[in-house]
């Protein structure tokens, strides 16, 4: 029984870590499992421009732990409006990693998000100019579309159609959820990339439904069935360098968390390796966990791995159920809080 596994220190390309007071309480978490992350850009207001992305970047790096080598890879949250000479200047001068786009409305602080996607065309062609990737929260959220069927018809609506009208541009569907994005990724591969957060791989709705409303399980895009698990489960531990990590870590205060109209976001730092490795050791696929975790993604950024690696050990240890933000009664609860877990990284 293998009992331990060294692999190359992980990149989590998707994540949230939020602002003020809620960035330095779970920028650690991150900076700890993590040699570098895609930082998405939704905050309040949003990172529209190289100057918002440098302010935010020099935020990030202040609510680092001292000496850590993390490396936070900033991204453009587009709009109608995104001047692509902008996006030029942030990519040229390293400040943007990508941008990334949200359907207006699809999830937490995307108001400001894309309403007419012919407008954002100009930005497109410039990406693929410069090989920049183009990072997507994929849903179709018109109204008349089931909330569950949101992915699908994305990728058969908007992103089908421009992977053939800009062939040189590369893509990241994020946070997979469904047996049609999976399937999308692979057929689309090596143009399209997917990551794969660990709640997607271990839920399905009825345990979000099935006995009691969870709403700590409520995401975007919302879990689905088991027949979509078991697809994100066997694509994320394929060894296939379409799939990669991504944990969408996404912390909330409770009240927020929790209210008669709560948002959608699971804050799963503390946990994510350990969850993902629990993934890999049931799925038998131990050994291509170093390929998911800190190899595929590098590759399709065009970027280089990480050298320094992370032991993760098959030990017990119970995660604590929330974590402690500066600010009148703030508080955020952690993936798994209270729980036993069998695995843990244990150094780096």
């Amino acid at each position: 029984m293998v009992d331990h596994i060294t692999i190359r220190k992980p990149d989590d390309w998707h994540l949230h870590v939020r602002d003020g007071e809620m960035l330095k309480a779970v920028m650690p978490y991150t900076a700890r499992h993590f040699g570098r992350a895609i930082l998405m850009p939704n905050l309040t207001p949003p990172v529209c421009t190289t100057a918002d992305a440098i302010a935010y970047r020099e935020r990030v790096m202040a609510a680092l732990p001292k000496g850590s080598a993390f490396k936070p890879l900033l991204t453009c949250y587009l709009t109608d409006d995104t001047d692509p000479n902008d996006v030029e200047r942030g990519f040229r001068e390293g400040v943007f990693t990508g941008v990334k786009l949200y359907p207006a409305n699809a999830t937490t602080y995307s108001a400001a998000g894309v309403t007419d996607y012919n407008k954002i065309k100009p930005v497109l062609a410039r990406m693929e100019k410069l090989g920049m990737r183009f990072l997507m929260h994929g849903e179709d959220v018109d109204p008349t579309v089931d909330i569950f069927d949101r992915e699908a018809r994305f990728c058969e609506k908007y992103l089908g159609p421009w992977t053939k009208e800009f062939p040189g541009l590369k893509f990241i569907l994020e946070h997979l959820s469904s047996k049609d994005g999976v399937d999308f990724v692979r057929a689309h591969a090596p143009q399209v990339g997917g990551t794969i957060t660990p709640y997607h791989m271990e839920f399905t709705r009825t345990d979000w439904l099935g006995w009691g409303l969870k709403p700590y399980m409520y995401v975007m895009p919302v879990i689905k069935t088991e027949k979509d698990r078991q697809a994100l489960r066997k694509a994320a531990t394929s060894g296939e360098a379409c799939y990669f990590l991504g944990t969408d870590s996404a912390p909330h205060p409770v009240a927020k968390k929790l209210s008669v109209n709560g948002i959608p976001g699971i804050f799963n730092a503390p946990v994510a390796m350990a969850v993902y490795a629990k993934v890999f050791e049931e799925e038998g696929a131990l050994a291509k966990l170093e390929a998911f975790a800190s190899l595929n993604g590098p590759k399709h950024y065009g970027l280089p791995p990480n050298t320094i690696t992370i032991t993760l050990e098959k030990r017990t240890w119970k995660v604590p159920e929330e974590i402690k933000v500066p600010g009148p009664d703030e508080r955020a609860l952690i993936h798994h809080g209270g729980e036993t877990m069998t695995w843990q990284a244990v150094a780096s």
